[in-house]
C-alpha cells in the first residue's frame, strides 16, 4: 500500500458465528486502549447472551459496553474526545446506523464494528452489504465446519436437531445450542426458493 489514510475510517470484521469476530474486535480494543485511546463501545441490547454490559467472545473475552436499542442512541454517549468507535453484532442494527458512522468516520474517528456478513439462511444479514461497501477495511474470518471441519463461512441454525426452514425468523438470539459453523457444501436450508444454493 503506497498510500497513507487520513484519520477516520470504517472497519467491518464479518464471517460466520463461531469465526472469532468479537474475539478479534476485542484484540483491536486491547491494542488500541494499550496505546492510549480513548474508546467507546456499544453492543445491541437484544444479544445478552453472555453479558448484558460488555462485548463478550465465545472464548471468553470481555470488555465494558453500552447496550443500546436503537442507533439513534449512539450519539448521546459518544464523549467529544472519543478516538474509536466498536460496535458488536452489528448485523441487529437498522439502516439509520450507517449515516451516523460515516459522521464520526468523516470527523476522523476509527469506527471499528463486528457482525455476521450472511443470516442463516445463507443471504445478505441487514445492513452488513452496505457497511462491507463502504468499509475502508474488512477482516472476513472463516470458523470450521461442524460436518467435516473444513473452511466454515456460513452459520446453520438447528431447531429440535434439524436445519430451520427457510421460513423460520431470520433473527433468534443463540449460541451453540441453537447454531453450528458450516462450508458451502454442508450448509443446509430446507424450502429455500429453486434458484438458490440449497439442500432439500
Amino acid at each position: 500500500m503506497y498510500q497513507e489514510f487520513q484519520r477516520g475510517w470504517i472497519e467491518v470484521i464479518t464471517g460466520p458465528m463461531f469465526a472469532g469476530k468479537s474475539e478479534e474486535l476485542l484484540r483491536r480494543i486491547r491494542t488500541l486502549k494499550y496505546a492510549n485511546k480513548n474508546i467507546v463501545c456499544f453492543k445491541p441490547s437484544i444479544d445478552d447472551r453472555y453479558s448484558e454490559t460488555s462485548i463478550a467472545s465465545h472464548a471468553g473475552g470481555r470488555y465494558k459496553a453500552f447496550p443500546v436499542k436503537n442507533a439513534k442512541d449512539i450519539p448521546a454517549l459518544v464523549p467529544e474526545n472519543t478516538d474509536v468507535i466498536c460496535i458488536d453484532e452489528v448485523q441487529f442494527f437498522g439502516a439509520e446506523l450507517i449515516p451516523i458512522l460515516d459522521y464520526y468516520a468523516n470527523k476522523g474517528v476509527r469506527v471499528i464494528v463486528a457482525g455476521l456478513d450472511l443470516d442463516f439462511r445463507g443471504e445478505p444479514f441487514g445492513i452488513m452489504p452496505t457497511l462491507l461497501a463502504k468499509a475502508e477495511f474488512v477482516t472476513k474470518l472463516t470458523a470450521a465446519c461442524k460436518i467435516c471441519g473444513e473452511a466454515a463461512t456460513r452459520t446453520q441454525r438447528i431447531i429440535n436437531g434439524k436445519p430451520a426452514y427457510y421460513e423460520d425468523p431470520v433473527i433468534v438470539v443463540g449460541a451453540a445450542e441453537c447454531y453450528e459453523a458450516r462450508c458451502r457444501k454442508h450448509h443446509e436450508v430446507p424450502h429455500k426458493p429453486l434458484g438458490e444454493t440449497s439442500k432439500k
